[in-house]
């Protein structure tokens, strides 16, 4: 986990449901694309696990493969939350590191 959160996270209320936003710093790395200078391939790096707890209970939990752009962004919509409520965002890559950032809904 960085020491600086990857995660940014988002929510807001409307009368049937909670939508939560979030964005990923992440290179997202295919294994296909070579160094410009090198001409080596640049080693494969990407999120494989998103996951989304609200309160203490998932939700959510998303298996991704190398097909999703550098920094992703995701939405969700929650019907059940409330003000006050914790919503945590979670992921681990391809190469075992992980972030992980709770948010509280207002």
């Amino acid at each position: 986990m960085a020491n600086r959160s990857t995660i940014k996270i988002r929510s807001k209320r409307f009368a049937d449901y909670t939508l939560v936003r979030t964005l990923i710093a992440h290179s997202m790395e295919t294994g296909k694309r070579k160094n410009s200078d090198s001409g080596e391939p640049i080693p494969a790096h990407f999120i494989q696990t998103l996951t989304l707890t609200h309160n203490g209970k998932r939700l959510s939990e998303c298996q991704m493969g190398f097909g999703i752009a550098k920094n992703p962004f995701f939405s969700f919509k929650i019907k059940q939350a409330n003000a006050g409520d914790k919503i945590t965002i979670s992921w681990q890559d391809n190469l075992g590191l992980s972030d992980s950032k709770d948010h509280i809904i207002q």
